[in-house]
């Protein structure tokens, strides 16, 4: 619309946040503003003509209540967590999905916390950005030529109801064709318990590759390969390669890269530390396989296709696994046990400490790399060398009984006297 006046001067109104300027024109010049005439016009309501003459001035966005701002508080509470840690906005995305039914979409939510200063900060501050700039060559497998393993070290995590900290460990194998993983935790790495879980692995996979690649970890390697030596494997692995038909290769020292099929799965486990507290060592093992099985059953960003449909094609392509009789003597046996009166375990006529609560129960140890481990269920409760020593006692366990017998004493007096009588004890009972 365009408005003449018998002036020089003439303004031309196109849309309506043109209408202040109108406004303040016609009252300096003194003319009234015909404002149903103008909406007719402009073919708006004359309510708004009223609006924007008033300087209204329409907003960029909608601010439109998210269906997200129901799970503030729950958000806030999580992130404020002393136990349970979100390394990802993904993982996040997948408590609240899991634990209390939340229906968004995953980059709805991300967006959402964008939007939230607070909640942008706390995955900001611990994001770490890969500069290393060198290229990395893709590299195959044909079905059922390799697989890759490693572990997913000293996870933290504080377990339900005791609030024990414990250092978690996760053994991942990983087959370089199907990239059907297999996730084993454990609360130890020795070299007894990784040929036990590999065993596990192998017989879940009903099979073995023709090739492992690994590191250079102490456990399979006394000397590591590096660019200018080819190391040494360690001889008990190198016969347990043998006994099971496959080739072990390290990669070369600080190249993780070469592996990394196997170290792309380890960011899948950070989703633990998002249950810290909340859960017991079993909740905590049946967790780590229901990550394992999504893994499996999702599509595969580096191949585009399902790890557990494509196995089924590298499953016959595998090598045979070696008889159970040779397999058993690679696996760490758990054997019951009986807490004595004395508050001892005896294993091959020796006998072993546990806390004084656990006298009269049934406990279960395991042998493995000459110390013995005793568990209450899945709860270690003590561990000690073997010995041929007859008695063989934690001071903290002897102290404990003693504590009994002593009831007027004082702790230093008490733990003084278990000192000197542990001394005569590991005199007399060699």
């Amino acid at each position: 619309m365009l408005i003449n006046i018998n002036t020089p001067v003439s303004l031309s109104i196109d849309e309506l946040t043109d209408l202040p300027k109108l406004k303040a024109f016609m009252e300096h010049n003194n003319i009234k503003l015909n404002k149903s005439e103008l909406a007719r016009q402009l073919g708006i309501d004359r309510r708004t003509v009223d609006k924007y003459l008033e300087g209204y001035e329409k907003p960029d966005h909608r601010d439109k209540p998210s269906k997200l701002d129901a799970y503030h508080d729950k958000i806030h509470d999580l992130l404020s967590s002393s136990t349970q840690v979100f390394h990802f906005r993904s993982v996040l995305y997948r408590y609240l999905v899991d634990n209390y039914d939340m229906d968004v979409p995953a980059q709805t939510f991300y967006h959402y916390l964008k939007s939230v200063p607070e909640f942008d900060r706390y995955f900001k501050k611990n994001k770490v950005s890969d500069t290393n700039s060198n290229p990395v060559i893709r590299y195959e497998t044909t079905p059922g030529e390799q697989g890759q393993f490693d572990w997913k070290e000293s996870i933290p995590f504080v377990l339900k109801d005791t609030g024990e900290k414990i250092s978690l460990n996760v053994l991942v194998l990983i087959m370089g064709n199907s990239r059907l993983r297999i996730y084993k935790p454990s609360l130890w790495m020795t070299q007894d318990i990784l040929i036990h879980l590999l065993v596990e692995c192998f017989e879940a996979l009903g099979g073995v590759p023709k090739v492992l690649l690994t590191d250079n970890m102490r456990t399979v390697m006394d000397v590591a390969r590096t660019q200018s030596n080819k190391g040494k494997i360690n001889e008990r692995f190198e016969a347990f390669a043998k006994d099971f038909g496959f080739k072990i290769v390290p990669c070369v020292a600080a190249t993780p890269k070469t592996k990394g099929k196997v170290e792309s799965q380890m960011k899948y486990l950070d989703e633990v530390q998002a249950y810290s507290g909340k859960l017991n060592l079993v909740e905590l093992f049946e967790l780590i396989e229901r990550i394992c099985e999504r893994a499996n059953n999702t599509i595969c960003q580096g191949t585009g296709r399902i790890p557990i449909i494509e196995f089924e094609k590298e499953r016959p392509l595998l090598n045979p696994l070696p008889n159970e009789t040779i397999r058993n003597q690679y696996k760490v046996r758990t054997i019951k046990a009986k807490v004595n009166s004395a508050g001892m375990i005896t294993f091959k006529s020796n006998h072993y400490s546990v806390p004084c609560r656990y006298i009269g129960q049934e406990v279960s140890y395991q042998v493995h790399d000459s110390d013995i481990y005793i568990y209450s269920g899945y709860r270690l409760i003590a561990s000690h060398a073997i010995s041929d020593r007859k008695l063989n006692y934690d001071s903290e366990h002897y102290t404990e009984v003693l504590s009994y017998k002593y009831i007027g004493k004082s702790s230093d007096e008490v733990r003084q006297l278990a000192k000197q009588k542990l001394e005569i004890i590991g005199g007399a009972y060699k």
